[in-house]
């Protein structure tokens, strides 16, 4: 049986950052996201303000940490649509389950479902909630 041999093209990781990125990212040197093909991986997000401070209320935090995936993907062409797998990181995971969920429920209201795997913490450098997620780029006709 002949051997196939199969040519890959490298690509260079394209750094993707929101309109308005907020402080943390030249604060502890990382990317919002990452593209590589058609595949873009987003650094966890927090609920962060614009200064790159915690939003202290929890429901908010979580909130603001998703409309802040959402800068990224929209940065990327991308939605939440386009989310293949997620994952999150809690602080106290039994306390703050309900209010994830409800958040949780609107961005991601009906199946398919992305994968989704929650892990508990015990430390978020000030903040209570986290998420990072991989995403398809769709393709551009």
């Amino acid at each position: 049986m002949p051997f196939h041999t199969q040519e890959f093209t490298v690509t260079k990781r394209q750094a993707v950052f929101p309109e308005n990125r907020h402080a943390l990212y030249e604060a502890h040197g990382y990317s919002a996201a990452i593209r590589s093909g058609d595949l873009l991986f987003v650094s966890g997000q927090v609920g962060s303000r614009e200064d790159g401070s915690p939003e202290p209320d929890f429901a908010n935090q979580v909130q603001r940490a998703f409309d802040n995936l959402s800068n990224v993907l929209k940065a990327a062409g991308c939605t939440f649509d386009d989310i293949i797998d997620v994952t999150t990181f809690h602080t106290d995971p039994e306390a703050q389950f309900e209010t994830i969920m409800g958040v949780k429920s609107k961005v991601f209201p009906q199946t398919p479902y992305p994968n989704w795997t929650a892990v508990g913490v015990n430390w978020l450098a000030g903040f209570d909630f986290e998420i990072k997620v991989i995403a398809r780029i769709p393709q551009v006709a």
